[in-house]
């Protein structure tokens, strides 16, 4: 079984086809990253540290960068205290296949170390 395709098929049917595409194309993508459920919702990493991930809200699936501020991204809107940016969709429609490849690519290469946040007690210190 595979954890997140079972997170995905627990959607109502908009909300799983939205989150197929972000999977398929996540996967494709950052296919060196471990992926898992975490915190109840799918997440990719590489080197232990998150990079991106994607949960179902009330209204919308968020696709969440956890270094996504850096990436100087307008379509991008900060989330949280830390360096996280988020996407909202609720329609397979707004999935843009070349801007999700580009943060991506970014989310490779630039990272803050969200692993080791805890032991330095909420201290953030950019990795690349």
């Amino acid at each position: 079984m595979n954890p997140i395709q079972d997170y995905n098929n627990s959607q109502t049917a908009e909300n799983k086809a939205i989150c197929d595409a972000l999977y398929t194309i996540i996967s494709k993508n950052l296919s060196e990253a471990e992926n898992k459920i975490w915190h109840a919702h799918p997440v990719w990493f590489l080197d232990g540290n998150p990079i991106v991930g994607y949960s179902k809200l009330k209204d919308s699936v968020r696709l969440l960068f956890w270094s996504g501020q850096s990436f100087d991204e307008e379509e991008l809107q900060n989330e949280g205290s830390f360096k996280a940016a988020e996407k909202r969709y609720t329609n397979t429609d707004q999935i843009n296949e070349q801007d999700l490849k580009r943060w991506l690519e970014k989310g490779r290469e630039i990272q803050w170390d969200y692993k080791n946040i805890v032991k330095r007690k909420g201290i953030l210190i950019r990795l690349k």
